[in-house]
């Protein structure tokens, strides 16, 4: 058979298979849960709760994302968003100092006017690789724009250089301002996130730091390339470290637009595996009625099931082509490129 023709016929078998999942119940059983799934605290109508790791704390298994909030149309959008995911029963949001140069935290802090106290709030230090006098700097500048006193969890940023652990953990570096700002009872729990190499997270979990947390990208396409969630989940739950799961959709939605997956589906896969949360990218309304009407009285696909999703994503997720997050700059921030020598994506030839 030609290998074009061989391409074509496999690519349409992935599609219908996917387009059967989102539009029917699976044969698989649904009296089980993915092993190791996290338990989860339900009512009529609401967003599960899981354990955040051995923290004590409760968060909801849906988080909103924070960089996508400085990309909705207005301030007053942002609001409307936040406002309605607190309503409907998400406690978890996220955010990160350099996100849109600070108009991400700056909209959360006044959406969350009146709020803070039912949330979960997390930002992340930008200092990619310079020392803790920077990122203590960055700290009250996050908590001036978030209009708080304290943070429930505060993350390093960015985590994606081969070095970058290295640098991290020098005398007078990132890993000593977040034990610092923890002690100074300005943040509650610590952690770090990445998005580029499961090696370089596993890497940071081998210092045995008092990590609260750790953020990485969990997908259904994950679990075939370079895989955080084969490598690097099950470490960081065997040593009681909080997950928090991000681009469930690749990153910008490259699965649902490209990879034959849809937003149910991705969202689901990322929200069944054993993590306390999976942030979600929001930048509209109809985005977040998406994703709450996923999260809603959320039902875990099953091992099979899971299993069942990760095989029909396989071909088209054994190169990376759809986590561009891994394979390119796209994702990789302009200030963290900076300070390590990189030209700036802008300045990269087409």
């Amino acid at each position: 058979m030609d290998s074009k023709l061989s391409t074509q016929l496999s690519r349409r078998k992935f599609m219908q298979g996917a387009a059967m999942m989102g539009a029917a119940p699976l044969v698989a059983k649904r009296n089980t849960t993915a092993q190791g799934s996290v338990p989860t605290q339900t009512t009529a109508g609401s967003i599960p709760k899981k354990d955040l790791g051995r923290t004590g704390v409760q968060v909801s298994a849906l988080g909103l994302g924070g960089y996508h909030l400085g990309s909705a149309n207005t301030d007053q959008v942002a609001s409307e968003i936040v406002a309605k995911a607190v309503d409907h029963g998400v406690t978890f949001f996220d955010n990160a100092w350099e996100y849109h140069d600070g108009l991400s935290e700056e909209r959360l802090g006044k959406a969350l006017k009146g709020k803070r106290q039912n949330v979960v709030l997390m930002t992340k230090v930008c200092t990619h690789g310079r020392d803790k006098k920077v990122a203590m700097r960055m700290l009250e500048e996050s908590l001036r724009r978030l209009q708080t006193d304290h943070l429930d969890i505060w993350q390093i940023h960015e985590v994606i250089y081969e070095n970058d652990p290295d640098l991290i953990f020098v005398p007078g570096g990132a890993a000593e301002a977040l034990m610092e700002a923890k002690q100074q009872g300005k943040v509650r729990f610590i952690g770090f996130t990445g998005h580029k190499g499961p090696e370089i997270h596993l890497k940071m979990l081998a210092h045995d730091f008092p990590f609260d947390t750790v953020q990485m990208p969990l997908n259904c396409f994950d679990a075939t390339f370079r895989s955080f969630e084969t490598q690097v989940l099950p470490e960081a739950t065997r040593r009681g470290i909080a997950v928090l799961g991000m681009k469930s959709l690749g990153g910008s939605g490259e699965m649902v637009r490209h990879g034959g997956i849809t937003a149910e589906q991705g969202l689901r896969y990322a929200m069944s595996l054993p993590v306390a949360t999976t942030i979600s990218g929001i930048d509209s309304m109809e985005v977040l009625d998406q994703n709450l009407a996923v999260a809603t009285n959320f039902q875990p696909y099953s091992s099979d099931e899971l299993k069942y999703l990760r095989e029909q994503c396989r071909q088209f997720a054994a190169d990376g082509r759809y986590e561009l997050f891994k394979m390119s700059t796209k994702y990789d921030g302009k200030i963290g490129r900076e300070q390590h020598h990189f030209p700036s994506t802008e300045e990269l030839p087409l």
